[in-house]
């Protein structure tokens, strides 16, 4: 059923963008980042991950010594800090207590760098590091820093809360793309023997605990451990997690934990998707980042195994996600209480949490609905949330980040506002909860697995950057180089050279939605040699070597929202191509919100100009608005009627959302008041 990820062994980026990306991450962030998780950046937030591998594996050694005797737990806070924070105890768990997910991330992150650029300094310091974590790791199999060193007799105990299950799913992410890049197995033996640890204590027979993850990735993570492995073990234990998931008696209710209510009128289970059983559900609901990890795994399991009634889920709750709940940047998760999703439609816009996580999540939920069943309005999905908001998550220059990515941002407001505190306004070295850098880092460097996907047959092509494939259909090998010319404002010119003596070889190509006709030259341009189906443009053989060409033409558009989205009446935002756009002070100066645009004269006077943004080239597109004069001197309320105000002509500028606040700390906003 449907198709498969490519291999990024297969897949080499050759796009100036991308490539200058990928970049950035290989040779600023992986550097930056671990020395981030060993407490070395001066000013960041410490993170005491690889503080907590060194004090686990001091204590496994300490293990054998005569007269051991193992912590006995006791409840620990949600994030433990050194009384003396420049003197932690070398023994002591740090952190919070899903801190070893952090560097599983680092460790994937390198492991796809490695894939694309041989490093062996890189490999040789995530070796080392892959060394403490095995030593780290109990004999028995169970691997996590927290209950290793506050005391295992608890282990399990609060599968809902305490995330020993979703720092095994990065440990096995991270493990089988680390093998996969380099052949070595010493990571993913840790993480086989942790599974069959888990797998011994926790599952539908009698004696073990019918648990399953509060924080999900377990579910994606071991149908990937079963793909690399080709052990049926590991899809059954990912489906286990997925069926017995809300099953009555609810199994988070039997564990007794408190739990307090994150909204009134809503099963206090849903915030961990465990209301109701999977099948079941068909509105998104609670922790943004644990539904997108769930419904990953869910398109995961039903792809594999067939099961219609699952994939009907997955497809109800993609439209609740895109259809009700998604920001135009891609973003998903309205509120910071609970960094949740909330009730459809509603979507404000300055207190916005789009964790960075999420849109990763939603990314990868995309990819595996396109695997299911390959339609464009996946791939769009896909690309808004990878051009935007994940984008947006680090800084130009790899060094800072935003675990928070709103629409709107009025300094002196998020300063002050106490319900506004989460919306950072500059983007933060590290943090404590960091889990969003190290998801950026891992994205961004396997961003060519994305691009593609295949079946027996079939090249599914779903993102446009330059790339070079090599794959095979029979037996026959297929070599596909693709180029796009983004050097004309108004168009995408996609060559793509095909070499192949595989006459059964089909190439589908996206039609995106942002693009008005897309116009393909190909030879033997007759009816027999095209399909068209849900948004893809089938092209079949005979082949041998051959160029298309597909022109996608592009222009900004004025994008309106649903008229149940109630903070966007009467406002418009700016998106070109896949790119949304937004203003900010330091181009256009204060008090955005007195700015308005008509969009018809807008879109006819405009012009394209570029700029350097922190060094790196930025396409600005400007044009006519206006600018409310400010009324100050007739009282905080007027009357309407008796007092004027004026507007004055303005030329704006708009710059690419993902590229806001890398020039200090200013006003921004996406949706600006239209006039007519």
């Amino acid at each position: 059923m449907g198709n498969q990820a490519m291999n990024l062994r297969q897949v080499k980026i050759t796009d100036p963008f991308w490539k200058e990306e990928m970049e950035l991450v290989r040779k600023e962030v992986i550097p930056y980042q671990w020395e981030a998780l060993n407490d070395r950046v001066p000013g960041a937030a410490p993170s005491f991950a690889m503080h907590n591998f060194r004090a686990a594996a001091k204590l496994r050694e300490r293990s054998h010594e005569e007269g051991f005797r193992p912590p006995v737990f006791t409840e620990a806070d949600f994030e433990v800090l050194p009384e003396d924070p420049a003197n932690p105890d070398p023994d002591h768990f740090y952190g919070f207590l899903f801190q070893d997910s952090d560097f599983y991330k680092w460790v994937e992150a390198v492991a796809y760098s490695l894939t694309n650029v041989p490093d062996p300094a890189l490999e040789e310091t995530a070796d080392a590091a892959i060394d403490l974590v095995r030593r780290a790791q109990a004999e028995d199999g169970y691997l996590d820093t927290y209950y290793i060193l506050n005391g295992r007799n608890a282990e399990f105990t609060n599968l809902r809360d305490n995330h020993e299950l979703y720092c095994f799913g990065h440990l096995t992410e991270a493990a089988v793309a680390y093998y996969e890049a380099t052949g070595k197995r010493e990571l993913l033996e840790v993480a086989m023997k942790y599974a069959a640890y888990i797998d011994a204590h926790i599952g539908p027979e009698e004696g073990k605990k019918r648990g399953y993850p509060g924080h999900e990735i377990a579910e994606m993570a071991l149908v990937r451990l079963y793909q690399a492995t080709g052990e049926e073990k590991y899809l059954e234990l990912g489906r286990y997690f997925v069926d017995e998931r809300g099953q009555r008696p609810n199994y988070f209710d039997a564990e007794g934990h408190a739990l307090r209510s994150w909204q009134e009128d809503v099963d206090p289970n849903s915030y961990y998707q465990a209301h109701r059983p999977v099948r079941e559900q068909d509105e998104a609901l609670g922790h943004a980042v644990r539904a997108m990890y769930l419904y990953s795994g869910m398109t995961d399991v039903a792809r594999l195994t067939g099961d219609e009634t699952l994939a009907e889920a997955c497809r109800k709750l993609w439209h609740s996600v895109t259809r009700e709940k998604m920001y135009i940047t891609g973003g998903v998760g309205s509120t910071h209480v609970g960094e949740a999703f909330t009730h459809p439609f509603d979507l404000p816009n300055d207190t916005v949490y789009a964790e960075s996580c999420a849109s990763i999540g939603l990314i990868f939920f995309a990819r595996r609905m396109l695997q299911m069943e390959p339609k464009s309005t996946y791939a769009d999905v896909m690309e808004k949330a990878l051009y935007n908001t994940v984008l947006s998550g680090m800084a130009l220059d790899g060094k800072s980040f935003f675990y928070v990515n709103p629409l709107e941002v009025h300094p002196l407001s998020d300063h002050r506002d106490p319900g506004k505190r989460h919306v950072e306004t500059v983007r933060q070295k590290w943090f404590g909860c960091a889990c969003c850098p190290p998801n950026i880092a891992r994205l961004l460097s396997s961003v060519g697995s994305y691009v593609y996907t295949e079946d027996e047959t079939t090249l599914f092509t779903h993102l446009y950057m330059g790339s070079e494939v090599t794959k095979d259909v029979h037996g026959v090998p297929v070599r596909l180089s693709t180029t796009v010319d983004r050097s004309d404002a108004l168009k995408w010119v996609v060559r793509i050279e095909v070499e192949t003596e595989a006459d059964d070889f089909v190439l589908a190509l996206r039609m995106p939605a942002w693009s008005d006709v897309p116009v393909l030259e190909a030879v033997g341009d007759t009816d027999e040699r095209f399909r068209e189906k849900d948004g893809y443009l089938y092209i079949l053989g005979p082949w041998g070597k051959e160029t298309l060409t597909l022109t996608l033409p592009l222009r900004p558009r004025f994008m309106k929202a649903d008229s149940r989205v109630r903070e966007d009446a009467g406002k418009v935002a700016l998106v070109y191509g896949p790119t949304v756009y937004c203003l900010e002070e330091v181009d256009n100066g204060p008090d955005l919100h007195l700015i308005s645009v008509n969009p018809e004269e807008f879109l006819k006077e405009m012009q394209f100009s570029e700029m350097m943004i922190a060094g790196k080239r930025a396409l600005s597109i400007q044009g006519p608005g206006f600018r409310e004069e400010p009324v100050t001197e007739a009282g905080l309320y007027y009357d309407a009627c008796e007092v004027s105000r004026k507007r004055t002509p303005v030329t704006l500028t708009w710059i690419p959302y993902y590229m806001w606040a890398n020039r200090g700390e200013n006003e921004m906003q996406v949706f600006e008041r239209e006039t007519c």
